[in-house]
C-alpha cells in the first residue's frame, strides 16, 4: 500500500485544528481569570483586615492585645487580651489533632497497605461524605449527644466545654487526613514495598518502615491542613463550647475561640465603627495569621521531607 494512502486518514482538517486553537485559548483565558479573582478575593480580605485592625490598634496598644488576661471589649471595664481567645482555640484545634492523627494516620496505612479495592472504595467515598456534613450538624450533634454522653462517665465535664468540640472537630477533619495521607501513601513506588518484601519485612513492618517515611511530606501537609481546619472551625465551637473569654487551661470547662466570638459579635447589637466591633477584625487577622503560619510550616516540611522517585 502507497505510504500517500496510508497518511491520508492521518491528516486534520485546517477548520478542526483552528476550533482546537480556539478552545484552548478560551479555556487559558476561563484558568487565567479563575486564578485572578481568587488571588484579588484574598488581597481583598487582607486588606480590609488589616485596614481596619490598624484603626482598632490606634486605640488599643499591641502591648495590651497580646499581654492582657482579659477580654472584654463590650463592658463598662474593657479589656482586650487576645491570648483567652487564642487559648481557646488552640485548645480545642489540639484535642482535634489527638483524635484525628492517629487515627486518620491508621486508617490510611489500613487503605493503602491492607484493605482490598473493594472495600476502599466504599470507606473513602464515605469518609468524604462525612466532610459533606454542615458543620451546624455537628455542632448541635456535640451539644445534645456527646455532651451528655461524656457526663456520664466524666464527673465534672460543663455543659458548655472544650473536649466534646475537640472531639467532634476531631471526627470532622479526619476525611482531610485520612484522604491526603492515603494518597501520599499509594503515590510510594511499589518497588519499595517488594524491596521490603524481599528483605523479609511483613506488611505491617513494610507500611511503617517503608511507606511512611517514603509518604511523610504528604502525610505532614496533611497533618497541618488539618490544624488549619482545626483552627478555622466556627459552628461546632460556637454551639458547643461556650462565650465566655478565658485563658483555657480546663478542657472539662467551657470557653471562647476566635471564631466563636466573631460570630457572638457580628450577630449582636454592637455598633458600628465601636471599638467593640473593631474587635473582630483584630481577632480575625490573628486567625488568619495563625492559618498562615501552619501553612507555611506545612510547606516547609513538604519541601524538606520530599521524595522524588
Amino acid at each position: 500500500m502507497p505510504a500517500s494512502t496510508t497518511l491520508m486518514p492521518l491528516l486534520v482538517s485546517p477548520r478542526f485544528l483552528a476550533r482546537r486553537r480556539l478552545i484552548d485559548r478560551a479555556m487559558r483565558a476561563i484558568m487565567f481569570g479563575a486564578a485572578f479573582v481568587s488571588v484579588l478575593v484574598t488581597m481583598g480580605i487582607v486588606y480590609v483586615l488589616v485596614s481596619e485592625s490598624v484603626r482598632f490598634f490606634a486605640q488599643v496598644s499591641m502591648v495590651d492585645f497580646l499581654t492582657d488576661t482579659q477580654w472584654t471589649p463590650v463592658f463598662q471595664d474593657k479589656h482586650f487580651g487576645i491570648m483567652t481567645l487564642v487559648s481557646g482555640t488552640l485548645m480545642t484545634s489540639g484535642i482535634a489533632l489527638v483524635v484525628a492523627i492517629p487515627a486518620g494516620t491508621i486508617l490510611a496505612i489500613y487503605l493503602s497497605e491492607f484493605a482490598p479495592p473493594t472495600l476502599r472504595e466504599i470507606i473513602k467515598p464515605f469518609l468524604e461524605l462525612i466532610a459533606g456534613v454542615p458543620t451546624v450538624a455537628f455542632g448541635y450533634f456535640a451539644l445534645l449527644f456527646l455532651t451528655p454522653l461524656f457526663q456520664t462517665f466524666i464527673p465534672g465535664l460543663a455543659g458548655f466545654n472544650l473536649l466534646v468540640p475537640g472531639v467532634v472537630m476531631g471526627i470532622m477533619i479526619l476525611p482531610y487526613i485520612v484522604s491526603v495521607s492515603e494518597d501520599a501513601m499509594r503515590a510510594v513506588p511499589n518497588t519499595l514495598r517488594e524491596g521490603a518484601y524481599a528483605l523479609g519485612y511483613t506488611r505491617m513492618q513494610t507500611g511503617v518502615k517503608m511507606v511512611i517515611p517514603g509518604a511523610l511530606s504528604g502525610i505532614t501537609a496533611a497533618y497541618m491542613l488539618g490544624m488549619s481546619r482545626a483552627v478555622g472551625e466556627t459552628m461546632v465551637v460556637a454551639i458547643a463550647a461556650g462565650q465566655q473569654a478565658k485563658i483555657a487551661l480546663n478542657p472539662l470547662e467551657g470557653a471562647a475561640t476566635i471564631t466563636a466570638y466573631i460570630v457572638q459579635i457580628s450577630l449582636g447589637d454592637v455598633p458600628h465603627d465601636s471599638i467593640a466591633y473593631l474587635t473582630i477584625f483584630a481577632a480575625g487577622l490573628t486567625l488568619f495569621l495563625m492559618t498562615l503560619t501552619f501553612n507555611i510550616i506545612a510547606f516547609v516540611l513538604r519541601r524538606k521531607y520530599r521524595e522524588v522517585y
